[in-house]
Formats: C-alpha cells, structure tokens, sequence
C-alpha cells in the first residue's frame, strides 16, 4: 500500500488535519490511520550555516574576509533536541512517502519550511501536492483537498523565499560583521555587537528620523484671531502672527467692527466603511485601541485561526474574491450568535440568496493574491481570553460594517467680515451615521496640517444668514508649534507599508503596499527584534530609539542600508519572482553587488574643499570661527562652530560631517568623555554616547563617563598581562599631577581645575595598556607597531604621538623611524 504523508508545520494544524483524514493513532511525532501519516515540523527545524562551517577562517571576524557570499548556501539543523528529533522523524517520512501533501502555512515562509525539509531528506526534487489552507474548517479543508495543485506549480514562491532567505543571510551576516569591526571597540573594553539587516536597518532609521526630528525641534510662538459669534468660533482667514504686537493691532481693528455673514454654503459629504482588515490594519487597530503590541495581536489571531474562528491571519490583502459571496453570507448568519443586535444592523434578510450587496470594496478578484482579508469563519465560540475577544471583536465588527451605508454629514462653511477682516467658520451634522454607528470612536475629521489642538471642526452651527451682523467677541489665542510625534506600534507599522512615506489616503496606500518594509507577516518580528537588541524602547505606546540604536544608525556608512525606498524595492523584486515576472539568479546577483559596496566602507573625502551645505547643497567655507555655508549672504544659516562642549573640530573632522554625517572616531570632549558627533538631516549637530558592552548586555551603562579613581589596593591579576596592567600610572605630562584611570581612558586627577588632558584606552582600534601610556608619555610616543585601524576600518601599521590634551595616531609614512 502506498504510503500517504502530510506535513504541516506545526502540531495543532496536525491534529485538525489528522482528525479530518480519519487518522487517529498516535505514534512518536506522527498520527496515523485510515491510509495517512501525518506529521508535522515546529516551525523552522533547518536554518542557513554560520559563515565559519562554511570556512574556519571566518571565525575570525576581519574586513579582510569579506564580503562572503556563499557558491551554494547549505543547511543545518536547528532547535533543541526535540526539535531535531521531530526532525529526523519528519525527514524519514518524507523519504519513505509514496504520496507527499504539503500543508505548512500558505505563503513564503511555509513553503521554505516544507522545502528546506526535502532539502534535508537528501530528496529536493521530488513531487508532492500542496494544500492552500486560509481556514481550518472541516469545509475549508475539504476545498483544499479538492483544489490540491502540484508542487511545481509553487516554483515561483519557493524561489522567492530562498532568495527573501538568503538576501537576508548576506546583508545581515556581511553588514554586521563589517559594522561590528569598524566601530565594535569605539568605547574600549569588550567588543560591542552590531546588528544590521536588509529590513530591520531601515526601520531603525525611520524611528532615529523621527526622534532627531523631535529632539531638534525648536518651537516656534504664534498668535492667532479668533472671534465668537452666536455662540460660533470663526477663525481668521489669513496667516497667523509671529509678533504679539502685529496681533494686536489687528485685534484692535476687529474689535471695532461688527461681523457680517457673507456667504453660507452647505455640502453633504459621503465617507465609505473602511476595508477589511489585513494583518498590518489588524495591528493597527488594536494597538490604537488597547495597545497591543503587533507581536502580541498576531499570536492572538494565529491563536484564533487554529482555533477555526478566524480565517488565515498572516495576509495582505484587504479584500475577498467573489467566489466567497455564499460563504460570507452563511458567515454573517452564523454571527447571529456572536451579537444579533450588531449583524441585524444590515436591514436585509440573509437566507435570500441575493440579499447582500456585491461592493467592489469588498469584493475584488484583482486584489487578491495567495490569502483574502481577515474575516470570521461563522463560528463563534465562548470562554475566550479577554484579547481573543477583543481581536475577534474587532475583526467580526468589521464584516459588518462594509456592508453598511456610508457616513453621511453635512458640512457647512460660512464665510464673515469684520471691516476688512475676513473670517471663516466650519460646522459639521451627521445625517446618517452608517458604518461609524459600530465604530468605539466616533471618527473626527482630518486636521489641516498647523492647526490648534482646540476641536471646533465638528461644532453644529447655527441657522446663519447671509447679510446677516452683529457684536462679536474677538480675542487672541496664543499658541506654539508642535513637534512631530513619536512612532508608535501603529504609525510605525503604517509607515512600513509604505516604506517610510506618510500616507492617509487609503487607495495610495494600497498602490504603495508593494514596496513596503518586510512583510504583514514579518513586521512584527522585526519590531520585537529592535526591541530586544536594546536598539529602541517603548514610552507607554510610543517607540523611542535609544543610544544604542541611535549610535548605530549613525555609524552606518552606507546610506542604503538605512534607505526605506530601497528596501521597498527589493521587496516588490520579491513579490515579482514570487509572480514570476522576475528571476531569483538576477535579483541574487544584485544582493551580492550590494554586499561587496556594503563592506566597502565609506567613500573618500573630499580633496578640494570642505564639502556641500546640508541645507542647500552649496560649498561650506572656513572661517575664523567656524565652517558656513557660503551662500549665507543669500540667507542659508549653516554654520558648523570650530569649538564644540570645549573640543575642537578641525577641517578633516568638518569634512567627515559633511560627506558622511558622523565622524569616523569618537571626539574627546572635557567633562563627558568620548562622544560621537553626528550632523542631523537639518545639519544640526549632536553628540553621542560611545556604548559599551554593558549598555548592550542590559547593565546599567554610563552615559556620561567621568574619569574615576583607581583602587586603593591593586586587583588580583585575573589574565595574561595583569602584571604590566599593575604597573604605576605616571604623571600628567601638562600639569604633573597624578593620571587616574577610569572605565574608558587614563585621566588628569586635576580635571575639576581645568586640566583636560586625557588619553582614551582605545585609539585607532587599538587598546592603550599601562605600560603603553607609561612608553607614550615617558618618550613623547610609542614604537611602531601594527594593529592599527584606520578610518575605512582597514588594518593600519603606525604609532601614537602625545600631544598637548591627550595621543593621537600617526601612520608609519608619516611617522619615521624609531
């Protein structure tokens, strides 16, 4: 007897499956009976091989190694042990199998599942069905048995996750490591790990973006004339004032007129339900409403899902094919026993056929691709969690309303005079409330971009009448611009779809959604991802980056790793081999391409002059005290300061600024110790903090480091080299008082009078031990030695020179002999 096996990629689905098939006898990580065996994986049980198993050599992480772009990527086992013996069992089925059913989930990440599975079992190319699952019903199933298409008929998407796979694998395993050789040891001690990848990047420069944005903020004060009349607010029509006593004159000249009604139109507006959910809208929704987290809302709809009360959760299509016109019915009628009240909203008798309407907006064969939206099943279940709830709630709601009315309001605008003062009111009635009756909120209308926080775009006016006048009550309400506001789970994910461009229309965010940042299904890994690494945090529902994260957003060189449009790019490439309209070997070529200029390092400096304004792209000049713009008679303000916190920016460093946005070596500034300066997109200039392994390990880190005392008793040498660590630090060479050694450098105990001379315990890459500053200072510099690293990260032969505040590193060319 043929012997029939499905995989599924997790147990429960197994065991619905199982139960489905008739197999009801348990064996070791298999159910069996009435002719299948139904196994399962748990996820990933194979990932890509570590660089080193590729070759030993690259255990040793260098610039010299890479970039490495495998010839054929292999594979490894992965999990604990009883993963891999899941593993074994899985693999030996496969081999044995006369008929093979796929059935992880459908879509990339199931496929590779299934794939590198065969891979595994030594059988790549073998045949096998594949069974597209978007719900668990016993009816789901039984259409998905009966629409079982070859394996080869996948081709398309396998390519495209091995290549979505692997893309990440390069970037990743190549930008880290360059990443974390060029700046891991910028504050001394042990070496700080630096993750970069293809999506997560670029997501953490859109959050360090915004947080620039509000941390260079420089509000701005205003006045703007309002009057009351009949109780109605009216706004000034022209702009508003910058100086109190401009206002003021034109308060005064209001004041001496009666309003006159001049003009009293009214329009009646229409705003369609919203679409059906998707996975990023899910998320969206629920973290504006409960805050949830988008990690937190998949793994509830994933839980729904298996629970057979939802539909396939991890989609980005927000509508339904027309096939599913008699099933959405029959759904909305089993609703009845979720809230009857809710689905008789919709006035029409649901056992006729053809009492639903057909709305494109709901309905759209062209704007469904492997998965629908998120809808019930028609199954309602009780004694849910209160999130399940609340995530069903949400998802059943809206089913109900798209096949509301719309919202109808009537808006009115009047337009008044004082004298020659022009003013304008607006008024809004809703007529008929449609869809938003469902809504938590009522939804309140756009705010124009500038406009006060004062709500008055929804008072009911009254009855006006054109040529009508009276005494009104004019005043001045003084206000100030705002900041832009912190990401949050739902702006972020917002701005993902869209790879970085704010988008409210929701047409153009559905054209945009090709290009997005990572995947419905991704995105909230990737959030918790940035979270974990210690790169952002969360303030209440605000995600705020934080000096790790801001400190590597800084650093990388290569602008196109932190580019949301290139990202975007490559992920619409992905969805086009996963149409077939593109090849894997082209867009592979093209990732290998990038890892070669990712590893290059930053491109040369500029010889002849000190390089572009920010603002306005015109050349920067030196003067006496600083680097401007030379377009400042014109009216462009920049101006980069030669003194900065009492450390001083030369015109190499000023290039640096300029071309790369971040210097290529922490500067020593007096009273905090090395920092970072970075040019923000405005070419406003700030500072860093060096991180240290402790900050990145999750132990409290110094953010500002001061230079501390050493201990009165020395440390029993714990390593090679204590002995020469135990050596007696000498004197100042400026002052003569006594150095102390601190957490990053040797310093003047005599720094709180004013001494500022310092040198750090790492420079050029290189560690400074007591024994060398003992040579530095007691020669005037150290012998020439290799080890050294230069700006581009590559190994440097040199020495250390003592200058007046602290060492410089010098290269062998210009250094001399010993």
């Amino acid at each position: 007897m043929v012997r029939k096996v499905l995989v599924a990629e997790k147990p429960s689905v197994a065991r619905d499956l199982a139960r489905y098939l008739g197999a009801t006898r348990r064996g070791d990580g298999m159910i069996e009976g009435n002719g299948w065996t139904v196994t399962w994986a748990i996820g990933h049980l194979a990932e890509l091989k570590p660089p080193d198993e590729y070759d030993p050599a690259m255990k040793r992480w260098s610039l010299e190694t890479l970039p490495f772009v495998p010839e054929r990527f292999e594979l490894r086992p992965t999990g604990d042990a009883g993963a891999r013996k899941q593993l074994a069992t899985v693999v030996a089925l496969v081999k044995d199998a006369g008929e093979l059913v796929c059935a992880t989930d459908a879509g990339r990440e199931g496929e590779l599942i299934f794939r590198y599975l065969l891979d595994l079992a030594g059988c790549p190319d073998r045949e096998f069905t594949r069974l597209w699952l978007s719900s668990l019903t016993d009816e789901a199933i039984r259409d998905a048995f009966a629409r079982q298409k070859p394996g080869r008929a996948y081709a398309n998407l396998h390519a495209a996750a091995r290549s979505r796979a692997e893309a990440d694998w390069i970037v990743g395993i190549n930008g880290t490591r360059a990443q974390t050789v060029r700046f891991g040891r910028a504050g001394g001690g042990d070496s700080v790990l630096w993750s970069v990848g293809r999506v997560q990047t670029p997501v953490l420069a859109l959050i360090a973006r915004r947080d620039d944005e509000i941390r260079t903020f420089r509000a701005e004060d205003f006045f703007e004339l309002r009057t009351r009349y009949r109780g109605a607010l009216f706004r000034f029509a022209g702009d508003r004032f910058a100086a109190r006593e401009s206002a003021e004159q034109v308060l005064a000249q209001a004041r001496a007129q009666l309003l006159r009604i001049e003009r009293v139109e009214t329009k009646r507006e229409s705003h369609a339900p919203p679409l059906l959910h998707d996975l990023t809208a899910l998320q969206r929704d629920l973290n504006v409403r409960f805050g949830f987290p988008a990690a937190h809302t998949l793994k509830l709809a994933q839980d729904l899902y298996e629970k057979k009360l939802l539909t396939y959760p991890r989609t980005d299509s927000r509508h339904l094919p027309r096939g599913m016109y008699d099933a959405i019915r029959a759904t909305l009628i089993g609703l009845r026993e979720w809230r009857s009240e809710v689905v008789d909203l919709l006035r029409v008798d649901l056992d006729d056929p053809q009492a639903l309407p057909v709305k494109k907006r709901v309905f759209d064969d062209e704007k469904v691709s492997d998965h629908h939206a998120i809808v019930p099943t028609g199954k309602v279940a009780t004694g849910l969690g209160e999130d399940e709830q609340r995530v069903f709630d949400a998802v059943a709601t809206r089913l109900v309303q798209v096949f509301l009315p719309d919202r109808e309001e009537d808006v009115t605008l009047v337009s008044a005079m004082a004298g020659d003062l022009a003013f304008r009111a607006r008024g809004v009635r809703v007529v008929t409330p449609g869809w938003s009756a469902l809504e938590p909120r009522a939804p309140r209308p756009s705010k124009k971009r500038g406009e006060t926080a004062d709500d008055d775009e929804a008072q009911e006016l009254p009855a006006f009448v054109a040529g009508e006048s009276g005494p009104h009550e004019p005043e001045l309400h003084e206000g100030s611009t705002k900041p832009p506001r912190p990401y949050t789970e739902n702006t972020l994910l917002g701005a993902m779809e869209t790879a970085g461009k704010l988008v409210d229309d929701e047409a153009l965010r559905e054209a945009l959604k090709a290009r997005g940042l990572g995947t419905p299904a991704t995105r909230a890994a990737i959030l918790e991802t940035l979270l974990s690494r210690g790169y952002v945090q969360r303030e209440k529902k605000n995600l705020r980056i934080t000096d790790l994260g801001r400190y590597l957003v800084a650093t990388v060189a290569d602008p196109l790793l932190k580019s949301p449009e290139l990202t975007g790019e490559w992920e619409q490439k992905l969805k086009e081999i996963e149409a077939g309209r593109a090849t894997r070997g082209a867009f592979m070529g093209e990732i290998a391409g990038y890892a070669r200029q990712l590893v290059a390092g930053p491109p040369p400096l500029p010889r002849d002059g000190l390089g572009a304004c920010p603002r306005c792209g015109s050349a920067v000049i030196e003067g006496r005290s600083g680097y401007g713009c030379g377009r400042w008679q014109d009216g462009c303000h920049f101006v980069l300061w030669k003194e900065y916190r009492g450390a001083v920016i030369s015109p190499q460093q000023c290039r640096q600024l300029l071309a790369r946005r971040v210097l290529a070596h922490p500067l020593a500034l007096p009273d905090l110790g090395p920092r970072m300066l970075c040019l923000t997109q405005d070419g406003l200039l700030i500072d860093l903090a060096v991180p240290s392994r402790d900050a990145q390990d999750g132990r409290t880190p110094q953010a500002k480091p001061r230079v501390r005392s050493a201990p009165a008793t020395p440390r029993a040498p714990r390593a090679q080299g204590a002995a020469r660590d135990a050596l007696e630090l000498p004197a100042c060479p400026r002052c003569r008082q006594p150095l102390l050694e601190g957490e990053r450098g040797y310093g003047c105990s005599a720094w709180r009078s004013g001494c500022k001379f310092v040198v750090w315990k790492t420079i050029a890459g290189k560690s400074i031990t007591r024994a060398v500053l003992a040579t530095l200072i007691g020669k005037g510099k150290t012998r020439l030695a290799d080890g050294f690293r230069g700006e581009d990260g590559r190994e440097r032969r040199g020495r250390l020179v003592l200058g007046e505040l602290g060492a410089r590193f010098v290269e062998e060319a210009e250094a001399g002999g010993d």
